[in-house]
């Protein structure tokens, strides 16, 4: 199985390690909203979770360093892994977690397919990326769907035909956390993807230890919020970077980035056995438009166009 790895080509290996990246934070929903509960069942804190995630990468980071006795990054890297720690380390994890308070992990899962577009659009940004007309018309119409299907499903819900105020929180998420991709992804080439990650956690200890420390529950948690939050912390947070950050360089951001079209239904898939959350026909029909849009929008980059 190695073997037949090696012999794609770095392009097709970066799209596999991007997917296998979805998928592993495609599970950060529903795992994310075990660990939190809801308003009427709390478990754990949003702050905690969010602190206590990475500094549990964090310690596990500073193993694998001194094990690959990595070198600290440079003046020149510090930049983007700073810009990397705002927006996955503080500002995704937090504002999803107060927004899965309110919301399932399902109307979670079709805002937070927005990512595609928004990493595209900061890859274009940060790296001076361009890609062909065909490829935007594909990003936008797949990111056109998946906002009204969370439209209609928050109609269906009751709550009127328009976003809310978890939504918000949600778009906020999505913008932290496309900047924190890209981020890590403009220096994986010269640090290499392992070492992003970690060191970015190492970088927020200052901040997510104490932060853990002081937030953490006074009250009886379920067994389930804690091994939910070990999901986080050593997947979510830490194992599946090293897949998503090599899958970035290695296939493109502006590539690989539309993998995550994927993710909203694996997260709306797994919350079925993990919370129970119904599956219904119209988000089946959505998910089949969605993946034809990843289908086409990944033929359009295949040519890209560079400044």
């Amino acid at each position: 199985m190695n073997r037949m790895y090696k012999t794609l080509s770095p392009e097709t290996q970066g799209l596999w390690l991007g997917l296998l990246g979805v998928v592993i934070f495609a599970l950060t929903l529903p795992m994310t909203r075990l660990a939190t509960g809801t308003v009427d069942a709390p478990q754990l804190s949003p702050w905690f979770v969010t602190w206590g995630r990475a500094a549990l990468a964090g310690l596990l980071s500073i193993a694998y360093l001194l094990i690959t006795r990595a070198p600290r990054p440079t003046p020149a890297q510090r930049g983007p892994l700073l810009l990397s720690l705002a927006g996955n380390v503080v500002g995704y994890p937090l504002l999803l977690g107060w927004a899965l308070r309110h919301v399932t992990a399902s109307h979670a899962a079709v805002i937070t397919a927005l990512l595609p577009l928004a990493t595209a659009a900061a890859a274009a940004w940060l790296m001076h990326q361009r890609a062909r007309l065909g490829f935007w018309v594909f990003a936008a119409l797949g990111s056109a769907l998946v906002a009204v299907y969370s439209l209609l499903r928050a109609s269906q819900m009751g709550h009127g035909f328009g976003l809310t105020w978890a939504d918000t929180l949600l778009l906020g998420a999505v913008v932290a956390a496309s900047l924190g991709y890209v981020a890590g992804a403009k220096v994986t080439a010269s640090l290499g993807a392992e070492k992003v990650i970690s060191w970015v956690c190492v970088m927020a200890l200052p901040i997510t230890l104490p932060g853990a420390w002081l937030t953490w529950p006074t009250q009886p948690i379920a067994n389930t919020a804690w091994l939910a939050l070990l999901y986080v912390g050593v997947f979510s947070m830490w194992a599946g970077f090293f897949a998503w950050f090599r899958g970035l360089s290695m296939g493109g951001p502006l590539r690989v980035s539309q993998l995550q079209l994927l993710q909203p239904f694996i997260s709306i898939l797994a919350a079925v056995p993990l919370l129970g959350e119904s599956l219904d026909a119209m988000t089946l029909g959505f998910a089949l438009l969605v993946v034809a849009t990843v289908f086409m929008g990944r033929r359009m980059a295949n040519t890209p166009k560079s400044n």
